[in-house]
């Protein structure tokens, strides 16, 4: 597939040093980072995921500085959160169309497998956070998606790289008719992935207060 906590002072400069994004004129979705298939995904519950993240990074990298390091690599996390939320949505939509399936037994034999090969859950748990971006309770979510897509691919008699796997995603996506806030960006249906929006009623505002055209 395709693709913390510091001190209060640390955490005070990233929030200043960051550009927040703010939308002229009405939300459409009030509240809502995305609406996937008519269901909200709320700003709230996209801000808790990252949280989720954030405090596994701070409990796997304790040295402040380490973690500032980060903190500061990772500035697009909500963003790529948002991403991973929907397209989870839409693999399981392209799934649910295919007749694919998962079950409990298929999961624990992945986890298990995977697990043997890195040495162990503790480790597992480490490198799907660092490569994926996932926190270690959403792990076993992941896989059951991972496992997903490599049962529709198969279903489709292709692979996850080929054209047929995304272009599956692709109705799945129109399906679903997504809309992101724009704060996060767009959703490209064809190629099922979000994408930076630049639209002129978005503003950036920097830490000083001066807004400048997106």
């Amino acid at each position: 597939m395709h693709r913390r906590r510091r001190t209060a002072l640390l955490l005070s400069a990233v929030i200043a040093a960051a550009p927040l994004l703010t939308a002229c004129g009405n939300d459409a979705h009030p509240g809502a980072a995305a609406v996937v298939g008519g269901q909200r995904i709320t700003v709230a519950q996209l801000e808790n995921r990252v949280s989720e993240v954030r405090a596994a990074q701070r409990a796997a990298v304790p040295d402040d500085t380490q973690y500032a390091q980060v903190i500061a690599k990772s500035g697009t996390l909500p963003r790529d959160v948002l991403h991973n939320l929907v397209l989870d949505q839409v693999l399981h939509r392209a799934a649910q169309d295919a007749g694919v399936t998962v079950t409990r037994k298929e999961l624990q034999k992945m986890r298990s497998e995977l697990e043997e090969q890195v040495g162990g859950a503790k480790a597992l748990q480490t490198a799907w956070l660092q490569q994926y971006g996932i926190a270690p309770e959403r792990l076993d979510e992941n896989l059951r998606l991972q496992l997903e897509a490599q049962k529709l691919a198969a279903a489709l008699g292709t692979d996850t790289g080929k054209p047929a796997f995304w272009n599956a995603l692709a109705v799945a996506s129109k399906k679903l008719d997504i809309d992101l806030n724009p704060r996060y960006g767009t959703w490209d249906v064809q190629k099922s992935s979000r994408a930076d929006a630049k639209t002129p009623w978005v503003r950036e505002v920097t830490a000083a207060g001066t807004p400048q055209t997106a």
